[in-house]
């Protein structure tokens, strides 16, 4: 363990049970993290009586914390790559979870906005330089299920911001709603300064000698990624994946009701626990099974989540366009497991993929990306086209999106493979 907080003294590898305690902080971060952004969501009637809030305002709650949580990813994913890797992962813990103390004290709309955005600045922090942290903390091998258990955290996290933000108000009001959100991540910021920040690249290379220091800047470093076509065509891969996996988790309660007939309540309840439940599992076979495959081949990563996305296309596709439901039912449940279970893959694929020098400031790239072009736009143009059209037809867009994301993967592994031979 560093000799004193956020200071990685480390020369060499921690021990395993170093690195398992470290994941399972990280972890709890980011369940943490989801249920801090999704605590809102329950409270419209709540913050609509105390501040008159229109549906309008409500919306903008979100995409104010999304654009904040973006331009700062970068900054944060540059520090990652030149310094402790701890300290801003605990300071933007500390940040959003004073911000979501803070937001349980607004009297304005404006004040509640300004609170919601600051949110995004200290998630920006964990999710730029938590992968790059853990791919020093574990072997290459067995990085899809690292990154399956760091990400099983965010369904059951959006999850939980559901429930404690429903409940809580329900109970006490939407202003305890939000501390009890937001008082646990003062506690982990605290556990964060005291993670190990062994040296970048420790668990790629057989010798013990540090690898030379980046002396890029950020406009270089971020330059020379966006110039490397395997890298931005896996994560143009990884923004249809998130195109079409947040067009479903916007607008699937609200199809279930107007367009299948099932009462509100139920529409949501059930798909939040199809979500948690596939999200977990899914996420946990996935991460296994591509460490298996990884035996046999380098590209593992990318062949498994091209295939298994490219599954959950028809199935998608079943899902929202079958009226029975024998029929959609079961493949809603089918399409998101499948969806679920590439996330721990690809993220080790992009990981494995760049430098470990440039690990944080690729996974802050990424986020920006795949949020720019995939659940930003989705749910407003799915919203368009239902306005133009219908809900029926406009949700037809996500099985394309999950069809486009499977082929590019897949192409990505074909190109990969070409490049360097299959172990």
């Amino acid at each position: 363990m560093p000799a004193s907080p956020g200071t990685p003294s480390l020369t060499a590898a921690p021990t395993r049970g170093a690195a398992y305690a470290a994941l399972g902080v990280l972890t709890a971060i980011n369940l943490l993290n989801y249920l801090d952004r999704y605590v809102v969501a329950p409270l419209y009637s709540d913050l609509h009586a105390a501040m008159g809030l229109s549906y309008e305002q409500f919306g903008l709650l979100l995409p104010a914390f999304m654009v904040v949580y973006m331009v700062a990813a970068p900054v944060f994913g540059h520090w990652g790559d030149r310094g402790s890797r701890t300290r801003p992962i605990a300071l933007g813990v500390g940040v959003w979870s004073v911000a979501t103390l803070l937001s349980g004290i607004t009297r304005t709309f404006p004040e509640l906005l300004g609170a919601r955005a600051v949110v995004g600045i200290g998630e920006a922090a964990m999710v730029a330089i938590a992968p790059a942290l853990l791919a020093d903390l574990f072997p290459a091998a067995g990085r899809a299920r690292v990154y399956a258990v760091l990400n099983m955290a965010i369904p059951v996290g959006a999850a939980l911001g559901y429930v404690v933000g429903g409940q809580i108000a329900a109970h006490f009001s939407w202003r305890h709603a939000f501390f009890v959100a937001g008082a646990p991540g003062l506690l982990l910021a605290l556990a964060a300064l005291w993670l190990p920040d062994p040296p970048r690249g420790i668990q790629d290379r057989a010798g013990g000698a540090p690898p030379a220091t980046d002396p890029r800047g950020p406009v270089a470093r971020y330059a020379s990624l966006l110039r490397r076509p395997l890298y931005m065509a896996v994560v143009l891969g990884y923004a249809a994946y998130t195109f079409g996996l947040g067009g479903l988790a916007a607008w699937m309660p609200t199809f279930l009701e107007q367009v299948r007939g099932i009462p509100k309540a139920s529409a949501a309840t059930d798909f939040g626990e199809i979500v948690v439940v596939t999200g977990f599992i899914g996420t946990f076979a996935g991460g296994w099974l591509a460490d298996y495959l990884l035996r046999h081949s380098r590209q593992a990563y990318l062949w498994f989540s091209g295939v298994v996305t490219l599954l959950a296309a028809p199935l998608a596709y079943y899902a929202l366009a079958a009226p029975e439901r024998q029929v959609y039912l079961p493949a809603i449940v089918a399409a998101q497991l499948l969806l679920f279970m590439s996330t721990g893959p690809v993220s080790a694929a992009i990981i494995n993929i760049v430098s470990p020098l440039e690990r944080a400031s690729a996974g802050a790239l990424t986020m920006f990306a795949i949020h720019l072009f995939g659940d930003v736009p989705s749910p407003w143009l799915i919203g368009h086209i239902a306005d133009a059209s219908s809900l029926a037809r406009a949700v037809l867009i996500v099985p394309v999106a999950i069809l486009v994301s499977g082929l590019i993967w897949l192409g990505c592994a074909r190109a990969a493979a070409g490049a360097a031979p299959s172990s």
